[in-house]
């Protein structure tokens, strides 16, 4: 089992910033991800990273503007947003996969989900 915990999230105007983190305990992930999900909209993929190598994958839309990183000693992840948008509005949730293999952000790879964060970028 692995639990997971977000936090971080918030208002902000549009071009400001705010960090995600969230805080992970249980069994050690394999890779880690951040989702996003709109009203009315399908969870999507933001950005994922594999825990013991570090490396790292963004989705388009986020891609030079979001970072997301991990801190092993202290079992959490994080994302950075810089320049944000109104379109980046969305309850973000944390997400990991323990099983070995190729990690991509796809929903259904992921077994264990953290509550969410609500980030709202207003115009």
């Amino acid at each position: 089992q692995v639990q997971l915990v977000e936090s971080g999230g918030g208002s902000v105007q549009a071009g400001g910033s705010l960090r995600l983190s969230c805080a992970a305990s249980g069994y050690s992930s394999y890779c880690m991800g951040w989702f996003r999900q709109a009203p009315g909209k399908e969870r999507e993929g933001v950005a994922r990273i594999y825990i013991g190598s570090g490396s790292t994958y963004y989705d388009d839309s986020v891609k030079g503007r979001f970072t997301i990183s991990r801190d092993n000693a202290k079992n959490t992840l994080y994302l950075q947003m810089n320049s944000l948008k109104p379109e980046d509005t969305a309850m973000y949730y944390c997400a990991a996969r323990i099983g070995s293999g190729t990690c991509y952000l796809r929903v259904y790879e992921y077994t264990y989900w953290g509550q969410g964060t609500q980030v709202t970028v207003s115009s």
